[in-house]
């Protein structure tokens, strides 16, 4: 979750969403951004309903061609706006993201990255990237992460996966783009907290669950 300017910005919808937004005291999303459409990034998506009825009004929701193509596929009840409402259902705003945006303000600049053989996107908003479910970075887009406060990375963890970087491909990453904080994530079972966190380089760190950082 991005806050700024009193707007609330999302990026993927994790099926435990709702768990998430209860456990934060989050009380708005003006904006979505998708990575990709793997279940595990959007299949929270229909509970972002609450906040429509709050906000009476759609959301705007940003990713490729082929990721709004799924999205209309999977929650095509969503994107409906003829349909008769019989109880709250999300209304969502597919908005195509070909390039750099501005969204409240902001310019957010897509990264693409390769997760296995597929293109999904990162994200970039001033001084921040969020890059997960990433098994390569290319050379264009390891340029548009030139001069970060914050980077978060993928690395899923300790043995080499086909689709994401492990740990050490994730920190060799993180030197290469040299970010003055970066914060792991996607971690699975095999990476123990304790364990990893006190051998990491000085800069980068583990993320977890409710971990806030201010930007200036």
């Amino acid at each position: 979750m991005l806050e700024y300017d009193e707007k609330v910005v999302v990026v993927d919808t994790a099926p435990e969403f709702r768990l998430q937004c209860v456990a934060l005291g989050i009380q708005r999303v003006d904006a979505l951004l998708f990575t990709h459409t793997h279940a595990d990034h959007i299949f929270g998506l229909d509970d972002v309903r609450r906040f429509c009825s709050i906000h009476g009004r759609p959301i705007p929701c940003y990713g490729t061609a082929k990721t709004i193509r799924s999205l209309k596929t999977i929650f095509s009840y969503a994107f409906d706006f003829d349909r008769p409402i019989y109880s709250e259902i999300p209304r969502l705003e597919a908005r195509e993201v070909a390039g750099p945006f501005d969204l409240f303000g902001r310019e957010v600049i897509p990264l693409e990255l390769m997760h296995g053989r597929e293109v999904v996107l990162g994200f970039r908003i001033g001084s921040f990237a969020y890059c997960t479910d990433c098994s390569a970075i290319p050379d264009r887009t390891r340029e548009q992460l030139r001069g970060l406060d914050v980077l978060v990375l993928d690395a899923l963890r300790y043995t080499p996966h086909p689709t994401h970087f492990n740990v050490d491909q994730a920190l060799a990453a993180a030197g290469r783009i040299g970010a003055k904080k970066t914060y792991l994530t996607h971690i699975a079972h095999e990476i123990l907290h304790a364990d990893l966190a006190g051998k990491l380089p000085e800069s980068v760190f583990l993320a977890y669950d409710g971990l806030e950082e201010t930007i200036g």
